[in-house]
């Protein structure tokens, strides 16, 4: 069966909001006259405007008599400056999973007592579902926006959505980390320092054969794995090429397991004593995989998360691991969007969060062979 289009004036309005998005008409610009859609797009004037008296009633447009329509005000995020109904949009990798239900609660939370509502949308984690969610956010009268990137150590192939936000002066936020070619202000944990704090922790307690298991496709994991690196160096523990798992999103649930199962094949002088994860969700999944292998941690292997979800304590072995301020950072969010509102081309600073070691159970003093 085939699809049916909606109705050539509905088809017209989205044409015209995406051209406001982008930012190829802004505030006070003149869109062509009737004639001029009418022609570029084969259509009818009536058709024409009925799309151009809806998008005015709606507040994209106005119309000035003898002179045009043009882009209104409402289409433009500076004119929504005061708090009080103030619409913010907010884009993650993923919402329901892991510790992004807790980030976002904290946003709820502050911008409910702003008297403020939340759009939400997730990317999946993909490049160009993080397109098609900026597209739409730029489509509605939004206050403000905070952004997780998608793979931010990957680069950003949707700078011109971004530029557009800017072009708007729509205000936005980066939570975690920010792509290289923007200078949004960012929310995000010291995640070098993290890095270093939890093989440090493993050096501490005598281990000298630590692994790292990092997820490089954006910069939290590119930066842990630095921290990580720059504690092995400065405590002059060599690292075997073996010992360093670097992996992609899309090879998370396969790539670390299978690595992890190959070194502890090893006989005991062989193999790690320990080991740093990229995250707890990782960590929770090596578990298995050091029961598969007849091991236990910590008696045979010490293990260290990052993030402290709820993930670390809801095993049998409860995680030593980093926070991460997931209720303070969503909060911490909509306090900085709404300074940015009320000082416009004002100087915010990032907000940087020390990463504080949690120790549980699961490392313990490396075994004397």
């Amino acid at each position: 069966m085939k699809e049916q289009l909606p109705p050539k004036y509905i088809q017209l309005k989205e044409e015209i909001v995406s051209w406001i998005a982008s930012a190829q008409f802004k505030t006070h610009d003149k869109l062509p006259s009737e004639n001029e859609i009418a022609a570029r797009f084969g259509m009818s004037r009536q058709t024409v405007r009925q799309a151009l008296g809806d998008l005015e009633a709606e507040g994209w447009l106005y119309r000035s008599q003898g002179k045009g329509t043009f882009v209104a005000d409402k289409a433009d995020g500076s004119s929504l400056k005061a708090p009080q109904g103030l619409t913010i949009g907010m884009m993650t990798t993923h919402i329901s999973d892991y510790i992004f239900p807790t980030i976002v609660r904290g946003v709820e939370s502050a911008l409910r007592l702003q008297g403020g509502r939340l759009l939400l949308a997730s990317t999946d984690n993909e490049k160009e579902k993080e397109r098609e969610s900026l597209e739409s956010m730029l489509q509605q009268q939004l206050g403000g926006l905070i952004i997780e990137p998608t793979k931010s150590a990957e680069g950003n192939p949707n700078l011109d959505y971004f530029l557009s936000l800017e072009a708007r002066n729509i205000p936005y936020v980066m939570l975690n980390e920010r792509y290289s070619d923007l200078d949004a202000p960012c929310l995000k944990v010291d995640d070098e320092l993290g890095g270093f704090r939890a093989a440090e922790h493993l050096a501490q307690l005598g281990h000298k054969r630590i692994a790292g298991f990092f997820k490089t496709d954006d910069f939290q994991g590119v930066y842990r794995m630095r921290g990580f690196l720059r504690c092995l160096r400065e405590r002059q523990l060599n690292l075997r090429p073996e010992y360093l798992i670097r992996y992609t999103t899309e090879e998370k649930r396969t790539k670390p397991v299978e690595a992890l199962a190959s070194l502890l094949g090893h006989g005991p002088a062989e193999r790690p004593t320990a080991i740093v994860c990229y995250n707890d969700e990782l960590a929770v999944r090596m578990l298995d995989v050091v029961r598969g292998s007849g091991l236990t941690v910590p008696a045979d292997l010490s293990m260290i998360g990052f993030d402290d979800a709820t993930l670390a304590t809801a095993t049998e072995v409860k995680l030593t691991t980093l926070e991460h301020p997931k209720t303070k950072m969503g909060e911490d969010a909509v306090g900085l969007l709404i300074r940015l509102l009320e000082h416009k081309g004002g100087l915010v600073q990032d907000i940087v969060y020390e990463p504080k070691l949690i120790v549980r159970d699961s490392t313990a003093p490396a075994a004397v062979l």
